[in-house]
């Protein structure tokens, strides 16, 4: 079992975006957050050792990372920027998993596959509207069990039980968290920028 501290520590070491963009809310998610998602899936849920997962809208891929450092046998990151990717490979170089890591570039509306898990940080929908359905559509439909951050409001939690349900899910839990965010772009005054988010456990119904 790999400390929680030491998957944070290892995960603050990676590279961030260098030139990240506000219309595709490219933020950084913090370690401890991404460490913290990351060890209720695999030491709650069971859900990370020896399963094939899928990271959709991955970023520099501190959420694939840390994946395939707590043991998952295949992670396969995916993002439509290239210059996120580039950095994400150099990461998975400095955590040293780049055998257990594939990274695709691609609008996830054209992805295929299936995995066991789907662990994700989409947009919040804040530059565009409705920008976290589409993840959570792909997510059900190539995985088994998904893991996805929401921002935290009562509305969202309404249409996010509504897709899910939809789309033959079912929200197993959900488990709220501080995000707390540095500036990213040039209108961020705080220093620091705390978001009440969810993070959602949904299983496909059936499995």
């Amino acid at each position: 079992m790999i400390p929680r501290k030491k998957l944070e520590m290892l995960l603050e070491k990676l590279k961030e975006h260098p030139e990240p963009r506000v219309w595709l809310e490219q933020y950084t998610i913090p370690a401890r957050v991404a460490a913290n998602i990351l060890y209720i899936a695999c030491y709650v849920y069971g859900d990370v050792k020896g399963k094939i997962i899928y990271d959709l809208g991955c970023g520099t891929g501190r959420l694939a990372i840390g994946a395939a450092t707590l043991g998952a046998r295949r992670v396969v990151g995916v993002d439509i920027d290239a210059k996120a990717l580039r950095v994400a490979r150099i990461n998975s170089v400095i955590a040293d998993v780049v055998n257990r890591v594939e990274w695709i570039l691609s609008d996830i509306e054209y992805l295929s596959g299936k995995s066991d898990v789907v662990i994700q940080n989409p947009p919040f929908g804040v530059q565009k509207r409705g920008a976290d359905r589409k993840f959570i559509v792909k997510a059900l439909d190539i995985g088994s069990v998904v893991y996805s951050l929401h921002k935290s409001n009562e509305k969202s939690r309404v249409f996010i039980k509504n897709l899910v349900e939809e789309y033959g899910g079912r929200i197993d839990n959900v488990i709220c968290m501080d995000l707390p965010l540095r500036p990213t772009f040039r209108f961020h005054r705080k220093r620091v920028h705390v978001v009440k988010v969810d993070l959602y456990r949904i299983v496909k119904e059936g499995v």
